[in-house]
């Protein structure tokens, strides 16, 4: 059986794994199998993520930057393949090939340089940097785990920029669920988002076919579940609300609403994005959030839509996915 085959099977044992509510969003599997293409014409150019109004994002898996004033304009288009990227205050991660079979966890500074390298089992599917880009985080789909009926699962990690300090899986952080202390093996975790202090964060957590969103405490490496059907959940600037998307009917083979929930109130506001919305989104500002569709012939771009579920949404870098402000 060739590379190629084995692959390709393993990117229909992910979408499958999908499908039956096992791990949250796939198509960045999807992006993980797509052919290799150069960038555009202009790549290679001095890509930075110093703060300024410009969005980063991946164009043709590879990292990209674009005014922030016109998103669907010239883009800066360097050399470094990433199937995932995200950056805060300098700092950035990229999610990218190490060789045919692996992949990596790069920690960027300003220039694209990379500063640490974390190799990583399975496939990437999440990232991200805290405010002050001390704290990065990343998701892979593995398989092979005995526990799920499907042999595919995920694994999230969290490193400490400043010291150093992995935490490899949060799979052995302990639980309290609804109160009480709990323990499965088949717990699994994605889509971390970072809170200001650099300790706390909020993720989903999936357990006996419920998925949970939980808030954590990495100091005491401890998690309390919060609400259920919250996925991917992305924590706006100022704090107070969590973007996220909600599988409809609690069921995320009817696909996913792009929404917002009020942590001050637990309140949920659907977003006008009707579209099932399979991402992380990213806050562009405290009333606007970017995310990724996919087109049906596969290719990817960045849409906006606003966060009070106002409006309608709008396509703003075609041919992209992964976007972040430089913030």
């Amino acid at each position: 059986m060739t590379a190629m085959s084995i692959r390709a099977k393993l990117a229909v044992v992910v979408a499958s794994a999908v499908l039956l509510g096992a791990v949250a969003a796939g198509y960045a599997a999807t992006a993980a199998q797509a052919p290799r293409t150069p960038p555009p014409a202009g790549g290679g150019q001095a890509v930075t993520l110093t703060p300024g109004p410009r969005l980063l994002a991946i164009t043709d898996r590879h990292v990209s930057t674009v005014a922030m004033t016109d998103p669907a304009g010239p883009r800066t288009v360097a050399g470094l393949e990433c199937l995932r990227v995200y950056a805060a205050a300098g700092t950035g991660v990229c999610l990218k090939p190490e060789t045919a079979w692996s992949y990596q966890v790069v920690v960027l500074d300003a220039a694209l340089r990379q500063t640490r390298a974390v190799s990583v089992p399975g496939l990437p599917n999440r990232a991200r940097v805290s405010a002050s880009g001390r704290m990065v985080s990343w998701t892979t789909f593995v398989g092979g785990d005995s526990y799920t009926s499907s042999g595919f699962s995920t694994r999230t990690g969290i490193l400490d920029t400043r010291t150093g300090a992995t935490v490899a899986s949060l799979e052995g952080f302990a639980i309290t669920r609804d109160g009480r202390a709990y323990r499965n093996p088949d717990v699994n975790y994605w889509g971390v988002t970072f809170t200001a202090d650099d300790n706390r964060f909020y993720a989903t957590m999936a357990t006996g076919g419920r998925r949970y969103l939980v808030r954590g405490d990495l100091a005491a490496r401890t998690v309390e579940t919060l609400k259920e059907n919250v996925e991917c959940p992305s924590l706006s600037p100022d704090g107070t609300r969590l973007a996220f998307k909600e599988a409809v009917d609690a069921d995320p083979t009817k696909g996913w609403r792009l929404s917002v929930l009020d942590l001050g109130t637990m309140r949920v506001t659907a977003t006008a994005e009707t579209r099932s919305v399979d991402d992380q989104a990213a806050w562009l500002d405290t009333g606007t959030l970017a995310y990724t569709l996919r087109g049906d012939d596969g290719q990817p771009d960045v849409w906006t839509v606003a966060a009070d579920g106002s409006g309608t949404s709008t396509l703003v870098i075609p041919g992209a996915e992964s976007p972040s402000p430089l913030t």
